[in-house]
């Protein structure tokens, strides 16, 4: 166990750092610098080269990026220039936002798929199953900004239970409880994740079913909710544990269109500003934060799925 910790580590670390010369490169390709973006358009080319000499950006892409990797080892994640702050003070004022939106839509869309794909694997083609299926089908292939606007106009204008926009508040323990306006963001990520989740349960319990210790267990007389749980339910779940970590990076993509449709102040807002705005080093960070979470998430997958298996070891 812990040479493939160690292994997987330094493979975790050599992939960040691909993704990061990748990532600066085509941002440094992009906006070769932020000096138009600072000093305005009409700037002239004195000025731009002098700007571009006192921050740095007159040096070689490659030196460019040993310097911002250097600030990043010690905590710098650049600056902002349109918000002149850094962009980690940004990132601190925002994070909390967007992980509550993602962790209790995760968590809700687990709870909700899981025995949703239980129920079509046991009730397999019948007309429950079906309607299930049809509406995971129409859920997974709609776009995300799509379902957004229909529950705004069906919940926000045509019947006016819930806000239209998201919760405006700073305060994370007030957006906690704003159950008015934070209803439909959640609800959007909610939907998307339990439309691939319950498929995928369902898949994973049908095989389940069809394995020898199932028959074995209900020829014994076990009773029928005994076998479901027991036996059904537990090993049926385990290739969840991947696909959850597998999420991290649809969450990302979610709450950046998410908090687009609903204005709400987390960091996938911030991505979209910090698009619009050629905000570099912001763009920088998003991009990096979400190469890091992907790893993290496939690697805590990996080592929750031995944890939950005793069968896998990890050679």
């Amino acid at each position: 166990m812990t040479t493939y910790i160690l292994r997987r580590t330094g493979t975790s670390i050599i992939v960040l750092i691909g993704i990061s010369i990748f990532s600066f490169g085509m941002l440094h390709f992009i906006f070769p610098s932020p000096a138009i973006i600072v000093l305005g358009a009409r700037a002239n080319r004195a000025l731009i080269a002098a700007w571009n000499k006192s921050h740095g950006f007159d040096q070689p892409w490659l030196l460019q990026y040993w310097h911002y990797m250097t600030g990043l080892l010690h905590g710098q994640l650049g600056w902002a220039y349109k918000y002149d702050q850094s962009v980690a003070s940004l990132f601190a004022e925002r994070w909390a936002r967007s992980a509550y939106l993602s962790g209790i839509s995760l968590v809700l869309a687990i709870v909700i798929a899981l025995p949703v794909g239980i129920y079509q694997a046991v009730r397999r083609n019948t007309i429950g199953d079906n309607i299930v299926t049809s509406a995971a089908f129409i859920g997974y292939a709609m776009p995300v900004f799509f379902i957004g606007l229909i529950l705004i106009q069906l919940f926000a204008f045509s019947i006016p239970i819930f806000g239209f926009e998201a919760s405006q508040s700073t305060s994370l323990g007030q957006v906690m409880l704003d159950w008015h306006d934070m209803t439909l963001p959640i609800a959007v990520l909610v939907i998307i994740q339990v439309a691939g989740f319950s498929r995928f349960m369902r898949s994973s319990a049908i095989d389940t079913l069809a394995q020898d210790y199932i028959k074995a267990a209900r020829a014994k007389g076990l009773p029928e909710r005994l076998v479901l749980w027991r036996h059904l339910f537990r090993n049926a779940s385990l290739p969840m544990v991947t696909l959850i970590g597998l999420s991290i990076p649809v969450l990302l993509a979610g709450n950046l269109i998410t908090e687009s449709v609903f204005n709400f102040q987390g960091l996938g807002l911030l991505f979209i500003n910090a698009l619009n705005q050629g905000d570099y080093d912001t763009l920088m960070a998003y991009t990096l934060i979400g190469a890091i979470l992907t790893v993290a998430g496939n690697f805590i997958a990996d080592l929750a799925l031995v944890v939950a298996d005793p069968r896998i070891r990890l050679a």
